[in-house]
């Protein structure tokens, strides 16, 4: 019995500071500017489809951060083709995206700023098919997840599902803050010229993603 309640102690005193470590690792590996972080910022700022979008992003990490602390780490790691297949279509479909973004830049459409907002259904379907595409096409994303996540959090021991709770806040508490905070630049963005210099940021974001992600990949 006394064990027990020891036990029991042990795992409650332990549970907030595996649950920070979460947080912070998750957040560390979410934050730094890339493909994904790129198209919600631009959806936020675009008042469309963020809840989709933030919805998507966080969904999705929690799925990859849940398969990696159940331990599927070592069945990514044992079929290295399947990354190989996910690498080269993820690598073609940010240089393509990349390619569009580099194109409004140089060409921006009448009505680019902030004029008028909503989320017609072909914009809402076009954000959540491209949403799905940057997330699960992306092979870094099982990198960080499924394998660096998860061998983190078996270091954790039977606070491992903790340590994975807090690594899927963070991913919520980013994309949220990410998605809606751009709405912050609502008067910024008011201007078309501050679309064109948006898009060539994800423009340049996804072609160099892109391309060095067909580089490690071929």
């Amino acid at each position: 019995m006394l064990r027990r309640s020891l036990a029991s102690d042990h795992m409650t005193s332990g549970f907030l500071p595996a649950a920070t470590a979460g947080f912070a690792t998750g957040l560390s590996l979410i934050v730094a500017i890339g493909a994904q972080n790129a198209f919600v910022l631009r959806q936020g700022a675009r008042g469309q489809a963020v809840l989709a979008v933030v919805g998507i992003c966080a969904a999705s990490d929690a799925i990859l951060i849940a398969l990696g602390v159940a331990g599927l780490g070592a069945v990514v790691t044992a079929w290295p083709a399947a990354l190989t297949v996910v690498g080269l279509a993820g690598g073609g479909f940010l240089i393509g995206y990349g390619v569009l973004a580099a194109r409004r830049a140089l060409r921006p459409a009448a009505g680019q700023a902030l004029t008028a907002k909503g989320d017609p259904v072909g914009s809402v379907r076009t954000a959540v098919l491209t949403c799905l595409a940057l997330t699960w096409l992306n092979p870094h994303v099982y990198l960080d997840t499924v394998l660096l996540l998860g061998s983190v959090a078996a270091d954790r021991g039977s606070l491992r599902w903790v340590f994975g709770l807090g690594a899927m806040l963070a991913s919520l508490a980013w994309f949220a803050g990410l998605g809606y905070g751009a709405r912050l630049l609502g008067g910024v963005l008011s201007r078309p010229g501050a679309w064109r210099v948006l898009d060539v940021l994800v423009a340049a974001t996804m072609l160099t993603m892109g391309v060095l992600l067909l580089a490690r990949t071929v």
